[in-house]
């Protein structure tokens, strides 16, 4: 399976991948009518905007897969809230339901691992909601501890974050297959 940098014209692919996964993954936990409400070009002039601007700390990749195109994608950075003790973050991963439980996360959670090591980080968080069970598994599976919880809002509904840490991430690189 193909992993590399995203660029920015992967803009329109990863808008979609981004929209119809928050409509698989979080059916039943972010209310339906803010998931039907999520437009497609605004999405994908967000990501336009992400992949154009010069951050040199942040890095996004994409997972293509044969015949398909971008199936997946994520990207991470320095971690956004000042925390100590988690200094990288993987901001977001997200797979199409159909590719799940291929190697597709594990290949872009190790890439976003790499990019953080070179950028002379050793740990990372990554926040997640607490109802997304698979997402949840995925992560333990991965090694990562619940460190942290918030309460967020989405479209009119509060939700539980919960935040996964590895102190090493050189440990997520050698964690089984998810």
């Amino acid at each position: 399976m193909p992993i590399r940098e995203a660029e920015p014209a992967d803009a329109k692919s990863i808008a979609k991948v981004h929209i119809q996964t928050w409509q698989t993954s979080y059916a039943g936990i972010i209310p339906t009518e803010y998931l039907a409400s999520l437009s497609y070009q605004e999405r994908e002039a967000r990501w336009v905007d992400i992949l154009e601007a010069n951050r040199p700390a942040m890095s996004n990749f994409v997972a293509e897969a044969k015949g398909e195109g971008v199936v997946g994608f994520a990207g991470g950075g320095p971690e956004r809230d000042g925390d100590q003790t988690y200094r990288g973050e993987l901001y977001a991963i997200y797979v199409l339901q159909r590719y799940q439980r291929r190697g597709f996360g594990r290949g872009l959670a190790s890439a976003v691992v790499n990019r953080l090591r070179q950028d002379g980080f050793c740990s990372m968080l990554v926040w997640v909601l607490q109802d997304n069970r698979p997402a949840c598994r995925f992560y333990e599976v991965l090694g990562g501890k619940k460190v942290k919880e918030k309460t967020i809002e989405i479209g009119g509904a509060n939700l539980v974050e919960v935040a996964y840490g590895w102190q090493d991430i050189t440990a997520l690189t050698a964690a089984p297959k998810a």
